[in-house]
């Protein structure tokens, strides 16, 4: 099955949620990105989308803020449920790994892999603080 024009760059309502139509980009990924301020255009590059999407995802946004919004203040409050339960969940193993060192040879892609997950702690933190503000 083809898709139109039309219906590769619409929104639609999927099991995932809001999604860009011929995609598997929701309305919250894209979200992620503009609350931390980045610009349509590295959006854009980062999901593979054309200009039609990006522009058809943020006019949607725009257009239905109110409903966009408060989905995806669940969609957050949801993922920061399952990070939780996971986190406890694994509290020991997780204990157990952070206290031994890298294998041989891999401490380069050791010191990148502690580098990215604190970019990725950031960004966690700065949704929550995002979070917190809109619901105050």
């Amino acid at each position: 099955m083809t898709l139109t024009a039309s219906e590769q760059t619409g929104i639609t309502r999927t099991e995932r949620g809001l999604t860009i139509a011929g995609t598997r980009i929701t309305l919250y990924d894209v979200m992620d990105y503009l609350t931390a301020q980045y610009p349509p255009k590295f959006i854009r590059g980062l999901f593979n989308l054309t200009d039609e999407q990006i522009n058809v995802a943020l006019a949607y946004i725009e257009k239905n803020r109110a409903e966009v919004e408060a989905e995806y203040q669940i969609v957050l409050k949801e993922a920061e449920e399952l990070r939780q339960y996971y986190e406890a969940r694994n509290h020991d193993l997780i204990a157990r790994l952070a206290t031994e060192p890298p294998k041989a040879g891999m401490e380069s892609a050791w010191g990148k892999l502690q580098a990215q997950k604190a970019k990725h702690q950031a960004l966690r933190e700065s949704r929550h603080d995002f979070s917190s503000r809109s619901q105050s």
